[in-house]
């Protein structure tokens, strides 16, 4: 088949074309379009393919194979018929800031560290930069302030054709080895690169580079970044949080970091108050629980985190033989934690269980687990365990 006429190539703004259905065939439950040309960028060099209408018919995917683009469509187009193309040109403009801001990072990066980009990925929210060596917070910082410089510049970016001779004597980036003509994408001053992607015509259509995180990543840095409207949106996000935050704080927006900080210390502060006071009425509680007998069930609905378990030490150091504390409500089902210095605990642990599509075990001195059932029933086969004489 012919080779598909690629008009992004002679125009990245270009979002509007005429062109000729060639071919039309069923691929699975949409269909496979190839036109004479078009400006449907196709998934490569790290950029996913554009998406848009021909005639109106949805094109959900667009592929290049040979030299031939083929549109992914939702429904059928006549062979032979022209039809008018609209690429989604939001989406498109956004993809090449982010692509064009990429460019610009990895092109400083090469030259103040002699790394390499050995990892982009253009996603629908964000994109990443993979780069074989490490970046310190405040070289992060310094790039950044360069590559938006870059943009302030408004460069003019330029791309071109060199021949194999010319080839040999240009310096330029390449993540992989290519055949045939090789395609360069160069921002004076910053970046030469052999990139198959469409690109911003100028550098200030990027509007704004962002980095907004970093990790390490396979013994180098993944940064990722935000360009353009992606940058504004992400931007807008913050600021409404920021707002909200500094209502709810009563601060100044410059000084909700400080306000947090100090909320925080508040906040440890009284945890460990209220750990102290909860401590306290542990000991009262387990001064009021009936230990006359061989053993005490306490039910609870207000013990939390480890409060069972240290209620029911407590309790056992009263000189009971077995106590037994549920932490919850009939409806809702219990936490429970059964334990004793001197005997088995586990098959009252396994009767409580059968009967009360209970869950839980543990060692001879100590169960845990979860139950359903009414304080009353739970309670009385506790006592019958007890008056039985298992092995508990």
């Amino acid at each position: 088949m012919k080779a598909t006429e690629k008009l992004f190539y002679e125009d990245s703004h270009l979002n509007e074309f005429d062109a000729v259905v060639c071919s039309c065939r069923p691929d699975g439950e949409r269909y496979r379009v190839v036109l004479d040309r078009t400006a449907f960028f196709p998934e490569g060099g790290g950029q996913y393919a554009d998406t848009g209408t021909l005639d109106g018919i949805k094109v959900e995917d667009v592929r290049e194979k040979e030299n031939v683009v083929y549109h992914i469509t939702e429904a059928p187009l006549e062979e032979g018929a022209v039809v008018h193309g609209r690429i989604n040109w939001e989406e498109r403009f956004g993809k090449m800031q982010q692509h064009s801001g990429e460019h610009i990072v990895s092109g400083i990066v090469h030259e103040w560290f002699g790394y390499n980009n050995v990892g982009f990925h253009l996603g629908a929210d964000s994109c990443t930069l993979d780069f074989d060596g490490p970046i310190t917070k405040e070289q992060l910082k310094e790039i950044e302030r360069r590559a938006n410089g870059a943009v302030f510049e408004n460069i003019g970016i330029q791309v071109s054709y060199p021949d194999k001779e010319e080839l040999k004597s240009l310096e330029y980036r390449s993540k992989i080895d290519i055949e045939g003509q090789v395609r360069i994408v160069t921002v004076p001053g910053y970046d030469v690169c052999a990139c198959c992607a469409p690109h911003v015509k100028r550098t200030g259509e990027i509007g704004l580079i962002k980095l907004v995180n970093m990790m390490n990543y396979k013994g180098g840095e993944r940064l990722t970044m935000l360009c353009g409207y992606r940058a504004l949106s992400d931007y807008d996000r913050k600021d409404e949080n920021s707002k909200a935050i500094s209502a709810a704080l009563c601060a100044k927006e410059t000084e909700i970091a400080q306000a947090v900080l100090y909320l925080k210390e508040e906040q440890a502060a009284a945890k460990g108050r209220l750990a102290s006071l909860s401590q306290k009425l542990l000991g009262y509680l387990a001064q009021e629980v009936d230990v006359s007998g061989d053993a005490a069930f306490v039910f609870d609905s207000g013990l939390s985190g480890n409060a069972p378990r240290e209620l029911m030490n407590l309790v056992l150091l009263r000189g009971v033989r077995i106590c037994g504390v549920f932490a919850g409500r009939d409806d809702s089902g219990y936490r429970y934690v059964i334990g004793s210095h001197t005997a088995d605990v586990r098959p009252l642990s396994k009767r409580l269980n059968d009967a009360f599509a209970g869950r839980g075990g543990g060692k001879p001195g100590m169960v845990q687990g979860t139950l359903t059932g009414s304080e009353e029933e739970i309670r009385k086969l506790c006592e019958e365990g007890i008056e039985e004489n298992e092995k508990i």
